[in-house]
């Protein structure tokens, strides 16, 4: 790692910060949140220590940030602002590896906290086992956290100027996933520089993601204050969108995720900034580009494969890829609403 010269390490131990300093001395060390930190005195250890960034705990609010700034402004402050919640204080949770054997901070958790789980009581003198019925409407995902969700809190965040980061979760998420939530974040960044606010926007493109429900954490909140953060009902990620294909780097072709059929309009979402050339706009053998509401849209008249086969539908399971009408811009892809 020291001789491919990466960009930091993400450290959770002294005694690894210290291995570090030996090791890479000139490889930036950025603190996990697995550490903790909340409040000054546990950040400036840190920072004593060699530490250029903490990536604060998830129950971090913007008071204490704007705080820890205030006494250490040379330390950079990265908080979470989107993705998967632990229930586990700072996401230091054991369970996956009891139960599994999965280890979530080797980056394979199982994610037992969204299991539905069954209650049960025993009678010690006579052994005499019994079932609990949950509360009707509450259920039994007893872990379940919601969402993390701070896309309505862009602006207080930045206008703090204690916070140097904003992180993304995305363990075990998808590209589609990962496109969107950093082009909807880096969009409300932008907007923020630019004095403008598209809130609306944000939160519509952030629901076509699955999730289980959104929170905005402790971040203006603090934990006491907050009864909204867990998703009792169920585990179930839902989204109002289904992403039927990924455009290939080329730009020719096109990667199936969920079955597209013949004369079926699918929605064509754009890297940020990049905006549909007139060039693209196309009706031939293969598709139609159209717009339609300031939005692109594809219609496939011919699914034609690299291999020159030609489908009447294709699905999710096919690793062919299929011919586009024209040529798109990488790692754009097409989806369709879902009702």
């Amino acid at each position: 790692m020291r001789d491919i010269n990466v960009d930091a390490f993400i450290v959770a131990t002294p005694g690894v910060i210290k291995l570090c300093k030996e090791i890479a001395p000139k490889i930036p060390l950025h603190l996990s949140t697995q550490a903790n930190v909340l409040n000054i005195l546990d950040a400036e250890v840190f920072c004593e220590m060699g530490v250029r960034r903490i990536v604060a705990a998830r129950e971090l609010s913007l008071k204490d940030a704007i705080e820890i700034k205030k006494a250490l402004p040379d330390l950079e402050i990265e908080i979470f602002c989107h993705g998967s919640m632990c229930f586990a204080f700072s996401g230091r949770c054991l369970i996956s590896s009891l139960q599994s054997g999965r280890v979530p901070n080797r980056g394979s958790c199982a994610n037992d906290c969204r299991f539905d789980y069954e209650y049960y009581v025993k009678n010690p003198d006579n052994g005499v086992m019994m079932r609990l019925v949950e509360e009707e409407g509450i259920g039994t995902h007893i872990f379940n956290a919601k969402d993390l969700n701070l896309s309505q809190h862009i602006d207080e965040i930045l206008q703090s100027g204690a916070i140097s980061a904003l992180k993304i979760e995305g363990r075990t998420k998808s590209p589609y996933y990962a496109a969107i939530s950093t082009r909807t974040y880096r969009m409300a960044i932008d907007d923020f520089y630019n004095g403008q606010s598209r809130k609306n926007i944000y939160q519509y493109e952030l629901n076509t993601l699955k999730n289980r429900g959104f929170t905005d954490g402790y971040i203006v909140s603090r934990p006491y204050e907050k009864n909204n953060t867990q998703n009792h009902q169920s585990a179930i990620s839902d989204g109002n969108y289904q992403v039927n294909a990924m455009i290939r780097e080329d730009g020719e072709f096109a990667i199936c995720k969920h079955t597209i059929r013949l004369n079926e309009a699918k929605e064509i979402i754009f890297p940020l900034n990049m905006q549909c050339k007139d060039s693209m706009m196309v009706d031939n053998e293969i598709g139609t580009i159209y717009k339609e509401n300031d939005k692109y849209f594809i219609v496939f008249k011919k699914i034609l494969l690299e291999d020159n086969r030609e489908l009447s539908e294709i699905h999710s399971g096919n690793t062919n890829h299929l011919k586009l009408p024209c040529k798109l811009p990488s790692y754009s892809f097409l989806r369709e609403r879902i009702n």
